[in-house]
């Protein structure tokens, strides 16, 4: 049959499957995504059908969530800390296949019916009899279902018993047969210890079987010293005999190669010696046994004999290396203290001893370090080995019970937490329903507001540095709760953030409702709104004002209090006939008060020619205004627009160890039910009287004043009330009566003139 491959994230299908009949999905729009709906048991037996590219999620961390960790862990079979779609797609498979009907998967709870188990497979024969098994042993035996707890409990006494099915014994479990337990914590010394379920150290089949393959093969080794001709017994005496050759064979093999020389020619002695200049040097030096300069001398006076002095007359540098040379290799070969070794001496020991190093050489490395030859015979003949291994033999008879044990809670929890761990990876559906989703910390109560979009961090700024691209407001929070601490990612999506900065506290709540102080360490500013956009600008410049006249008063006062502090001192220091004095009156200067006036009226102009300018737009008024305002707030708004547009939950997400595989946009509805203002109970009763209000009577009655005369001085310039004044008072006729009445008096001058 050919195969056709149609898209490269999918498996390719055969002709004959091809033409098969999909599983139909139902999808929703949220974020401005395309998300699957998952609810039925169908949905979660066919979600290895649907397309990746679909999935909202790729991966999500089993830690930092809220979620059961103990579900996560057990379906991330990587155990590498994420749960990938592989992972996910394989546990709901290995579910489905154990229940008659997947719509139990669908219907959740921690209360498994025996009847749903499909004991139609050997698998579920096997967690059915098992089922059954736990439910006997509690004392249920005709219970139809079994919880979680019940599960968890058998577990529990299970690894509490002697044989756990772990594949773990300890020295516990040898049960007073003390050589036995001394054997197994050796071996658990030397080959490191293995966690049994109970939380015990012990060994396992695999690190009992290392130790007595390297018995074996110690045994061997001992066995092959007779076939090498090493005769030196036991090996305690061979291995300090060659170690003893090994440490002055060097030096040896040189002083007998320069007796050699000497013999040859006795020329050679004196060179071959060391010279007065040469012990000059040395005496220049502080000198030791363990001097280098000293060590580089020959071991003796090269004479000429071929005879190596051992005790008296050798180099101090070796002298010990010598005795014991004389001690562990010379007397145990040649059977007497010798005081000088001969090069024919030397050659048979080295002869004799060839055979030893080679055997040494051969010795297996095993972690057992110097064991002798006996102790290798006593424990092969104890018949301890036969008994750790029945050990692990009944140990390993009660691994099915834990297996199919285990099973049984992955189905039990599988049953409880797949639909929704699905509806927080595969779609969202979870966090768009507002029925809190995995990665939502909690609730943030701050400014006034609730905050829901919260999300546990690591590091806030490892985290803040892709957590920006999310164009959305980010508050990262220090929360503490008896001597505990966390840090987490708050998105303010909606209101003002004027008074939003770095140290101010809240309360967080997490999802068990436990409270934790909460303080601002980090802020990412962005846009929440348009109408904050808009109003933006304003308060930045009034801030601007406020700041550059605070700044101003400020260096007033200080030049006021230097002043003060200079006046004081000279009034002090100052001569009393001269204190005494009267201050000659200040004379007001004509000048000054001149440029004060041409400023005013300078000013004042300006601002009557402007005021003309825009009386005189007309009905265009509003659009100046209008135009005005947009050209302030405009720029502003815009940003806020382009940024509210890409607002983005991914990017947060992402940065917590998630793999969002959407957009995941937060528009302005959704913002607006993420982050919620205080609002007054609508059936509350509220008293608006507030005793301590400030009282701007006199500055609002002169602004509403003001806004009249302008909006009457309008209304008067567009003919606007025209129908209710004089015709003297309108605007077009108090124009044309003043055109009329300079009409005669220009012929009257004329006249005059003629």
């Amino acid at each position: 049959m050919v195969a056709m491959c149609f898209d490269k994230g999918n498996p390719c299908l055969g002709v004959g499957s091809f033409m098969q009949k999909q599983y139909e999905w139902q999808f929703f729009r949220a974020g401005e995504v395309d998300q699957v709906v998952i609810r039925t048991g169908q949905d979660i037996a066919h979600i290895g059908e649907l397309d990746q590219k679909l999935w909202v999620a790729l991966a999500c961390p089993t830690r930092g969530i809220e979620f059961d960790s103990a579900t996560l862990d057990l379906i991330d079979e990587s155990k590498d800390g994420r749960i990938r779609p592989p992972e996910l797609v394989a546990a709901c498979e290995w579910a489905v296949a154990r229940v008659r009907d997947p719509q139990v998967l669908a219907d959740g709870g921690d209360v498994l019916q025996l009847n749903s188990i499909n004991d139609a497979t050997e698998e579920g024969a096997l967690l059915l009899a098992e089922a059954r098994r736990v439910l006997e042993l509690a004392g249920l035996p005709d219970a139809q279902s079994i919880t979680l707890a019940q599960v968890q409990e058998r577990m529990a006494s299970l690894q509490a018993l002697r044989f756990n099915g772990d594949g773990v014994v300890s020295a516990a479990t040898a049960e007073g047969d003390e050589a036995l337990a001394g054997l197994i914590a050796r071996i658990q010394e030397l080959y490191g210890a293995v966690d049994g379920s109970d939380g015990v150290a012990g060994i396992d089949r695999s690190k009992a079987e290392a130790f007595w393959e390297d018995v074996q093969a110690l045994q061997t080794w001992f066995a092959q010293a007779a076939e090498l001709g090493c005769n030196l017994q036991p090996r305690a005496l061979a291995l300090a005999a060659a170690e003893a050759v090994n440490a002055v064979q060097a030096k040896v093999d040189d002083f007998f190669a320069r007796t050699r020389l000497v013999e040859f020619d006795a020329n050679a002695r004196a060179p071959l010696n060391p010279t007065e200049e040469g012990y000059a040097a040395l005496g220049a030096q502080v000198l030791s046994n363990a001097s280098e300069s000293l060590a580089a001398l020959p071991l003796a006076a090269v004479t000429g004999e071929r005879s190596l002095p051992l005790v008296n007359g050798v180099n101090p540098a070796w002298a010990a290396a010598l005795q014991t040379l004389r001690e562990q290799a010379v007397q145990p070969v040649f059977g007497e203290a010798l005081t000088a070794l001969t090069e024919v001496q030397w050659d048979q020991l080295k002869t004799m001893l060839a055979h030893c190093q080679q055997w040494l050489s051969e010795c297996p490395a095993t972690p057992l370090g110097a064991v002798s030859e006996a102790e290798i015979q006593q424990l092969l003949s104890s018949g301890l080995k036969d008994a750790v291994m029945q050990l692990l033999d009944h140990d390993d008879a009660e691994k099915e019970h834990a297996v199919q044990a285990m099973a049984l809670e992955k189905l039990i929890r599988l049953q409880r937490d797949l639909l929704e761990l699905l509806n927080n990876f595969v779609s969202f559906s979870r966090f768009y329903r507002r029925e809190g989703a995995a990665f939502q910390a909690g609730t943030l109560f701050l400014d006034g507001r609730s905050c829901d979009l919260t999300v546990e961090v690591a590091d806030a700024a490892a985290h803040s540095t892709l957590a920006a691209m999310a164009k959305t407001y980010l508050a990262y929070c220090e929360c503490k709760r008896e001597g505990q601490k966390k840090t987490i990612v708050a998105a303010f999506t909606a209101g003002d953030v004027d008074f939003l900065f770095v140290g101010r506290n809240g309360v967080f709540y997490d999802r068990a409702g436990n409270d934790w102080d909460a303080t601002i360490v980090k802020l990412i500013d962005n846009p929440t709104s348009i109408g904050q956009a808009f109003f933006s600008p304003y308060k930045k410049f009034l801030r601007m004002i406020e700041e550059q006249v605070a700044k101003h008063a400020a260096a007033k006062n200080d030049v006021v209090n230097t002043s003060l502090s200079d006046n004081a001192t000279k009034l002090v220091t100052a001569p009393k006939d001269l204190a005494q004095a009267p201050a000659p009156a200040r004379k007001t200067d004509v000048g000054t008060v001149a440029a004060i006036g041409v400023a005013l009226g300078s000013l004042s102009a300006v601002i009557v020619g402007i005021f003309g300018k825009f009386i005189e737009l007309g009905p265009w008024i509003p659009v100046a205004i209008l135009g005005l305002i947009l050209a302030i707030s405009g720029p502003s708004m815009l940003i806020a627009w382009l940024k509210l547009r890409q607002r983005s939950l991914g990017p947060i997400l992402d940065a917590s160890g998630w793999a969002i595989n959407g957009r995941m946009n937060i528009n302005l509805g959704l913002g607006r039910s993420l982050s919620q203002t205080a609002k007054v109970p609508v059936n509350a009763k509220r008293n608006i009287a507030d005793p301590y209000a400030d009282s701007h009577g006199l500055r609002n009655s002169l602004c509403v004043l003001a806004l009249m005369a302008a909006a009457a001085l309008l209304a008067w310039r567009m003919h606007w009330l025209d129908a209710v004044l004089p015709v003297s008072w309108q605007h077009g006729s108090a124009v044309a009566s003043a055109a009329t009445a300079m009409e005669p008096a220009a012929p009257a001058g004329g006249a005059a003139a003629r």
